[in-house]
């Protein structure tokens, strides 16, 4: 990708559309690989470039400007993605309107963002919208409306939302089922999701016996030492030692 990119600089010139694009191609590779402060370098240049020569408005600009806020968010500079975002957000909806799937994808994002600052009511007012519009504009069984609807799920177990989150993951991880099939990877994320919520709600039971089930079909799936197969064993292991605590403890 280096070469690449310097060898289209030096044969096209620096600003034109193919260079820029290696230029991105190569930001991509570095963040892969863990050299974000690289990848921040190329992609601020790159995103400067693109404004100077396609314009601020430009879907290759504002593209541009939502990956730099990612590899901003990667980075820790939260701050700084977050201000990225929320701009990103407020352009895509002007320019490409409120319902593009761009300006859906910028809110998703931004929601993210909001959450690893510790912002949750700003991150689940935005995952309310999302869900809302792609039920809306895409139906219920559509893949990104079951992903909106899992991010909001996520977002109101961490504030504590238990009830909520569990209505929502127990609808998503039946329509994945259906419609994927009962050994998709995302069906599985569902079932492990929806087990966390069971035990949140103190439903011990059919969280350990859900997570069992999770165990298995991964481990069938995927192998016993995939990193998944190994988190769902790790979450089963502290599910069943928080059931049997109370126990050892009377009985010391």
């Amino acid at each position: 990708e280096e070469r690449v990119a310097a060898d289209r600089e030096r044969i096209l010139g620096a600003d034109h559309p193919d260079t820029l694009t290696a230029r991105v191609n190569l930001a991509v590779s570095y963040q892969q690989a863990g050299r974000t402060s690289e990848a921040i370098d190329i992609e601020e240049r790159v995103a400067a470039d693109r404004e100077r020569i396609l314009g601020a408005e430009h879907p290759d600009t504002l593209t541009a400007r939502a990956n730099l806020a990612l590899s901003y968010q990667q980075a820790g500079r939260r701050n700084d993605a977050i201000e990225l975002m929320k701009e990103v957000a407020a352009d895509r909806e002007r320019i490409l309107g409120a319902d593009h799937s761009s300006t859906s994808t910028a809110r998703i994002n931004l929601a993210s963002a909001y959450r690893e600052a510790g912002q949750d009511d700003e991150a689940i007012a935005l995952l309310e919208r999302v869900a809302a519009d792609r039920e809306r504009l895409l139906g219920v069984d559509h893949l990104d409306t079951l992903s909106a609807r899992a991010h909001l799920a996520i977002s109101y177990w961490e504030v504590g939302r238990t009830s909520e989150a569990i209505d929502i993951e127990e609808g998503v991880a039946a329509d994945r089922e259906r419609i994927l099939g009962e050994d998709h990877a995302d069906t599985l994320t569902a079932r492990a999701n929806l087990a966390a919520s069971y035990q949140q709600a103190g439903r011990m039971s059919e969280a350990i016996a859900l997570l069992e089930r999770v165990v298995a079909d991964r481990e069938r799936i995927l192998g016993a030492e995939h990193p998944d197969t190994l988190a769902a064993r790790t979450a089963l292991a502290a599910a069943s030692q928080e059931v049997t605590r109370p126990q050892d403890g009377q009985a010391g």
